[in-house]
């Protein structure tokens, strides 16, 4: 089965974190709160597509699209 990244889920759809590949932003997703097994909640993307604001543990955090590809989620509401 594929992974998905955090960027394919879809609007309002919720998913669980599994992990978190290496990237430059790692650190500042985990500082973040965005940690494996932590439930996210896609809301919004900015009028130009990127980035995205996600409910984290009751705060919003904007994500930008090629650091959410980096955070795969297993199911979850896809678009």
């Amino acid at each position: 089965m594929r992974e998905k990244g955090l960027d394919r889920l879809a609007p309002y759809g919720h998913a669980k974190v599994e992990k978190i590949l290496d990237s430059a932003a790692k650190e500042r997703l985990i500082s973040l709160g965005v940690n494996e097994g932590v439930e996210v909640c896609r809301l919004f993307s900015a009028p130009s597509g990127d980035p995205t604001a996600y409910l984290v543990r009751g705060s919003v955090i904007a994500i930008r699209a090629q650091d959410a590809k980096n955070v795969i989620v297993g199911d979850g509401t896809w678009a």
